[in-house]
């Protein structure tokens, strides 16, 4: 299965998430290639698209890159700032309703500025005016009762992990959370799974950091992800690899 992920960004280590993403996914035959130009990223993709190079199964977005409107960001612009082409969005939605996959993981619901191709693809988005998140620290993740019978998270119970526990994003409607944490006297989503089209997306709102992906449950679920979004078949058997 190939694999094209977007990292990158600023106050995250997405090197090393990426890295630990990309090992986690060859345990089960994924191949993944890791770009931190998101207009190679959008490159690769046309390429594989229009069959010059071998078709990509999967994206996979672990970045975090938009236009840093907000002043507390100004410092950081000439680094970071980036504006997504309307043409380049119209491109991962076809590749998506033609049957691709995606995986979205962390910072992917603050990229791109909440446009609403992107929103729609996710099926969240960042709101720089109502969403928040407490400091990195260990909290406790429950399947609903969607997760009890999806695939994603079937076999899992529920698990306490160390991360970064994203509250009160802008949603889609009727979002069906798999998996759910406790913040501010609400259960927010951190994890669903919806059909587009002839594709499958994943939005993963855990992956702040190493720690994250290390933890045994959160990878046979990333590794299910991945499956399950590309529609092939799923390993039978999933397990640690460990960190990198």
């Amino acid at each position: 299965m190939r694999n094209l992920l977007l990292s990158g960004g600023p106050g995250h280590d997405f090197d090393l998430t990426s890295a630990a993403l990309a090992k986690i996914l060859a345990s089960s035959d994924t191949a993944t290639e890791i770009v931190t130009d998101p207009a190679h990223f959008f490159d690769l993709l046309q390429l594989g698209t229009s069959g010059q190079i071998e078709p990509w199964d999967l994206l996979t977005v672990n970045a975090l890159r938009w236009q840093m409107g907000q002043d507390r960001y100004a410092e950081q612009r000439t680094e970071w700032e980036y504006a997504i082409q309307e043409n380049d969005l119209e491109l991962i939605t076809e590749f998506v309703s033609s049957g691709g996959g995606l995986l979205a993981l962390h910072t992917a619901v603050i990229c791109f500025d909440a446009h609403p191709l992107w929103q729609q693809l996710t099926g969240a988005s960042w709101n720089f005016s109502t969403s928040s998140h407490p400091p990195v620290g260990e909290f406790e993740v429950a399947v609903t009762q969607d997760g009890l019978k999806h695939p994603l998270t079937a076999a899992a119970e529920n698990f306490s992990i160390a991360d970064e526990l994203y509250g009160f994003l802008d949603q889609v409607p009727g979002l069906a959370p798999l998996l759910t944490a406790r913040y501010l006297d609400r259960d927010q989503p951190l994890l669903w799974a919806r059909s587009i089209g002839k594709g499958r997306v994943v939005t993963d709102l855990l992956g702040h950091s190493v720690e994250s992906l290390s933890n045994a449950t959160h990878q046979g679920i990333l590794v299910r992800a991945a499956h399950w979004a590309a529609r092939e078949s799923e390993p039978l058997q999933t397990h640690s690899v460990g960190s990198t």
